[in-house]
């Protein structure tokens, strides 16, 4: 028996390997299922091409897809197969070939008899160290039965085991329900999923349904295909992430701090909420501009406007962000809800912070991030391990809420507030026949904070917060008005 029997060893998918704790298991068989169109052939592809690269003998069987259709794949991803052998079998009945058609006996048995003995004639002929069998579901087909099914597998799998060979076995669910004995059969078992939304692009998924001696990372992790093959991104554990030491306080460089207790904590989230237009994205990019000048990095995620927009609105405040953006510091992303998974969108912000030192994460707005998830629970129970990790990294979190309606009345779209460590409010309020804008901050986790209202003002020359105003009224219902002395107010005129 080889000392590195049933080791891990490298799948060639970004990201899969994390889930699994290092990779497939060594000479042994594990079942890759999934519907059509899901991924199982790219998937298998990788594998072959890592082992290729390690100058390992790498064999792919095909009985579903041809020789030319595998070489068109590779090619439209960019990919070689060289160093691959590829064998095509094609059971004789299926063949168009005059002399492998049968015109006296139609026997089943014959098919896949020949059909498999000539794949373990060229896998004792050229022994190879990595093997995709493409697909079980034409053995499946040729076997007209499952207890038979059942044994020919066993047989295929003890061939392979015997071979000392790592095999993926490829199966595409067309019998239509669960096929538990191929599970119980296999080593591990890993079901890609192919969704499609009412509105947007296919979201796939997958789960890795049983590993034996392998501690796996649970749940569904949502992959991509792109040119290059498939890209996995694991579902985020945030337990899984040391604790860094914490910095001193990130500040805005505006009278906003006095607020917030002197500026916001490290590794702690603050929640801006009010309606829309209210001032939420330029106090988040306030604290942003302040970061990038004491030469950290800042990751922003627009949902709600272009990059454009965001660095005109910006500039027009005095903040002028392209040198950043240039340099690099400023890490601007555009989200598409309709196109981005969420797990996707969990791997950029990882990413921006273990790789770019990210130590300001701005998500802009949270309404933009609820349409990339299929439910409000769903948005509670990630966002959650989202906000912890970066907890973790020792990053400053900044939330857009903007909330249902504009005056009147107002309501949230989805309950955050006992997710965040700070809330602040921001409203409209009328005075003198005027809109006006004031901001009060309502919770605060780490250390004391104001209690007070106060009015703020966005100019050219960036934020401007009045005094604390007493004469407010109704400013927690969501109709504040101001009833104190006008000469409590800010001069000039409301922006």
């Amino acid at each position: 028996m080889e000392t590195d029997d049933a080791s891990p060893i490298v799948t060639g998918v970004e990201g899969l390997d994390y889930v699994l704790r290092g990779g497939y298991a060594k000479f042994r068989s594990h079942l890759v299922e999934g519907r059509p169109g899901s991924g199982k052939t790219t998937l298998g592809l990788q594998f072959l091409l890592n082992g290729a690269q390690n100058k390992e003998r790498c064999l792919y069987i095909t009985l579903s897809e041809s020789k030319r259709e595998l070489l068109s794949v590779a090619s439209r991803h960019g990919l070689s197969l060289d160093g691959i052998e590829i064998l095509e079998l094609v059971p004789p009945e299926l063949s168009l070939d005059p002399s492998q058609l049968q015109t006296l006996v139609h026997s089943s048995d014959l098919e896949l008899g020949e059909t498999v003995q000539s794949a373990l004639a060229e896998i004792e002929r050229l022994k190879p160290d990595r093997v995709v069998f493409d697909s079980l579901s034409e053995i499946r087909l040729l076997s007209q039965g499952s207890l038979r099914y059942r044994r020919q597998v066993l047989a295929l799998k003890s061939f392979f085991l015997l071979s000392n060979a790592t095999v993926l076995l490829l199966d595409d669910l067309t019998a239509g329900h669960d096929d538990l004995n191929l599970h119980s059969i296999s080593h591990g078992v890993i079901r890609l999923e192919q969704l499609s939304p009412v509105y947007g692009g296919e979201r796939r998924r997958l789960r890795v349904i049983k590993m034996r001696g392998v501690q796996i990372r649970g749940g569904y992790h949502d992959f991509v295909i792109r040119p290059g093959g498939l890209t996995v991104f694991p579902r985020l554990v945030a337990s899984e992430h040391e604790l860094v030491e914490y910095g001193p306080p990130a500040s805005s460089e505006t009278s906003i701090d006095n607020l917030a207790g002197g500026g916001l904590e490290r590794g702690t989230s603050t929640l801006l909420m009010g309606p829309s237009g209210v001032g939420k994205s330029t106090i988040a990019s306030a604290y942003c501009h302040a970061a990038l000048l004491r030469g950290e990095s800042v990751l922003v995620l627009l949902f709600d406007e272009t990059k454009r927009i965001f660095m005109a609105r910006a500039s027009g405040l005095g903040m002028n962000l392209e040198a950043f953006a240039e340099e690099g510091r400023l890490l601007l992303e555009q989200i598409d809800p309709a196109e981005l998974s969420p797990g996707e969108l969990s791997a950029r912000i990882q990413s921006a912070v273990e790789r770019s030192n990210a130590r300001i994460v701005v998500v802009d707005s949270l309404t933009g991030y609820l349409n990339t998830m299929s439910g409000e629970q769903h948005l509670v129970l990630q966002m959650h391990e989202i906000l912890t990790y970066l907890n973790h990294k020792g990053v400053v979190t900044i939330l857009v809420l903007a909330n249902h309606g504009l005056i009147g009345q107002v309501a949230a779209p989805v309950e955050m507030t006992y997710l965040c460590d700070s809330v602040m409010l921001l409203r409209f309020f009328e005075s003198g026949g005027r809109l006006r804008r004031a901001i009060s901050v309502v919770k605060r986790r780490v250390g004391p904070h104001e209690d007070t209202i106060r009015e703020f003002k966005i100019t050219a020359a960036g934020l401007a917060v009045g005094e604390p105003l007493e004469g407010f009224r109704g400013i927690l219902t969501g109709v504040p008005s101001f009833e104190g002395k006008k000469a409590d107010l800010l001069e000039g005129e409301p922006s």
